[in-house]
């Protein structure tokens, strides 16, 4: 593996901590994604499934993980189970994970071949009187696709209907929601790799070069600092595209004058990091788009501000919106009109500031957590408003990763990114 992995004690706690929330004599089963095809025998690289790796850290397909805290016996607590490696594989893919590595990978002492799963599942089911499915309830979750994890609870609860079930999810989304400390060292070292990309980068920007050639240079350098690469799809727009908000087509020239919205980050050890900045294709902003960027820049920090323990995330949003009105009527934007005709599900800045300020960040860029609960200390949160203008053909978007702290204004894991108007013009005319 490229990252540095972390230690097995850190996930030995995390199946600690996820084992104390099931009911008694429950066995919980995490499958891993499935390696998807293309075409021909083409296929996508491999993505682990995120709460798998969470528990255990492995990054290996068709791998299994049992968790069984009331089992008979003490060995079948925790089990692994992994796809065989032989002389072949090794030979065409690499050697797979031995049983001693991912013992001292996971910390989990019993490890079985993947063809012993049937065999000791079955024995496991007369012991326990729930099965703990691990189904995908994000709030954004979009799946088309019949996941592995899918074709096992569909297998399973035909084959054992007379077995209680209940979900893994709602435990995941608050535990994983919540950083330890070595997660949010491997979030920091994403957001020092995304760092040096956007450094790169801002002496490559000039009139006419085309989006891709940007995009090339950002993955050019996380690669070179042992990133896998971008964190999500890279968003390059230049001009008008930076108000279309999940443009990624990045196949355009920009142009002198306009701005170039860059929504990209890296990865590092499957965690994310999640940057947005916005700098002018000739390296100095117009007077209009100095002060457009000047209040995206102010929403922010008085936006960063508010993630404190206790926050509920509905009632902070109502918050940034009263801020991004105040910055829209300076900026002539909207005017006391526009205010009067408001409504509560319709207010007057959603014309051009139309998504969320901040999520949660970690294993996934749009990462777990219950909205519907208050924000705890070393929950990590993305800040990033914007303002569009369509009819002007720009738009802002600034974008940083935060770490809410027990007192006081949330650690900011992106605050030696240049931001200011002043280092950004600095740093493109040297």
């Amino acid at each position: 593996m490229r990252y540095q992995p972390l230690s097995a004690l850190f996930y030995k706690n995390n199946r600690n901590k996820f084992c104390k929330n099931l009911t008694p004599n429950s066995l919980a089963i995490f499958n891993s994604n499935d390696v998807y095809p293309i075409s021909a025998d083409s296929t996508m690289s491999f993505q682990q499934q995120r709460d798998l790796f969470y528990l255990c850290g492995v990054d290996q397909e068709e791998s299994i993980l049992l968790l069984f805290p009331d089992a008979t016996e003490a060995k079948h607590r925790e089990i692994l189970f992994l796809r065989e490696t032989n002389d072949h594989i090794a030979v065409w893919e690499g050697a797979k994970l031995s049983k001693p590595q991912a013992t001292k990978l996971t910390g989990i002492e019993t490890i079985y071949w993947l063809n012993d799963f049937y065999r000791v599942f079955q024995e496991l089911s007369t012991q326990c009187d729930r099965f703990y499915f691990n189904t995908n309830e994000h709030y954004r979750q979009a799946v088309e696709t019949q996941t592995r994890e899918d074709r096992f609870i569909e297998w399973c609860k035909k084959q054992y209907p007379a077995h209680g079930v209940a979900k893994s999810n709602p435990i995941l989304q608050q535990l994983r929601s919540v950083k330890e400390e070595e997660e949010i060292a491997q979030i920091q070292q994403a957001c020092n790799i995304t760092e040096k990309g956007f450094r790169r980068v801002l002496s490559l920007i000039k009139p006419n070069v085309w989006e891709y050639e940007i995009e090339a240079e950002w993955v050019h350098e996380f690669i070179r600092n042992r990133s896998k690469g971008f964190a999500y799809s890279p968003i390059i727009a230049g001009g008008n595209n930076a108000n279309v908000l999940h443009y990624t087509e990045n196949n355009q020239q920009c142009k002198a004058g306009d701005l170039v919205l860059m929504d990209v980050a890296a990865e590092y050890g499957n965690y994310a990091s999640d940057l947005t900045r916005t700098v002018p294709v000739s390296g100095r902003f117009s007077d209009r788009q100095k002060a457009v960027y000047q209040a995206v820049l102010d929403v922010k920090k008085e936006a960063t501000k508010l993630l404190l323990p206790g926050t509920l995330w509905k009632e902070y949003h109502v918050e940034v919106g009263k801020i991004m009105t105040a910055e829209l009527l300076k900026l002539g934007l909207l005017d006391k009109v526009d205010i009067q005709n408001e409504t509560q599900e319709k207010p007057a800045y959603k014309k051009y500031f139309m998504h969320g300020t901040s999520h949660h960040m970690g294993l996934d860029t749009h990462d777990y957590g219950l909205l519907h609960l208050p924000m705890e200390a070393n929950m990590v949160f993305t800040v990033e408003p914007g303002i569009y203008i369509p009819e002007e053909g720009f738009g802002v978007r600034l974008e940083d990763d935060v770490v809410i702290q027990k007192t006081g204004e949330p650690i900011n894991l992106m605050k030696s990114i240049p931001i200011e108007i002043e280092e950004i013009e600095t740093l493109m005319n040297n």
